[in-house]
């Protein structure tokens, strides 16, 4: 998963605080989205969704302040490129077309793995929804 750990962090070198204002704005929309996902394969895909929406909304209404920048990037990064209609592998291969969105959500998960447990913690949130190691 090397490469795909390489790919997000070179994505979420692009945002800015323009692209995260832009992100709250479309927040609600892609929230609405994510739950309209089907991906049996991917069972953990529409919670990490979810979860990464939440920790964007909440550091960026000030409501948690520990989570390290490159961690909100990385979910930003993650939830934006979710969203994308073209990405790495086109969503509307059957069976597999979520499997890049899946690796780059798992890739975020797991490269700031602390903080996000950390975050889960505070809210008294189920980490073992989002685990990715179920």
């Amino acid at each position: 998963m090397s490469e795909i750990s390489e790919y997000t962090r070179h994505g979420s070198a692009t945002i800015t605080p323009r692209v995260l204002k832009d992100l709250m704005h479309k927040l609600p929309l892609l929230k609405a989205e994510f739950t309209q996902i089907h991906a049996p394969k991917f069972p953990h895909l529409v919670d990490q969704l979810e979860f990464l929406a939440d920790v964007v909304e909440d550091v960026m209404e000030d409501a948690y302040l520990d989570l390290p920048y490159e961690a909100l990037a990385m979910a930003s990064f993650a939830l934006i490129y979710v969203h994308k209609q073209m990405d790495l592998i086109p969503d509307s291969i059957p069976v597999w077309g979520l499997l890049d969105d899946s690796l780059v959500v798992r890739s975020v998960l797991l490269e700031h793995e602390q903080d996000f447990k950390a975050y889960a913690a505070i809210l008294g949130f189920d980490w073992s929804r989002v685990t990715t190691k179920a």
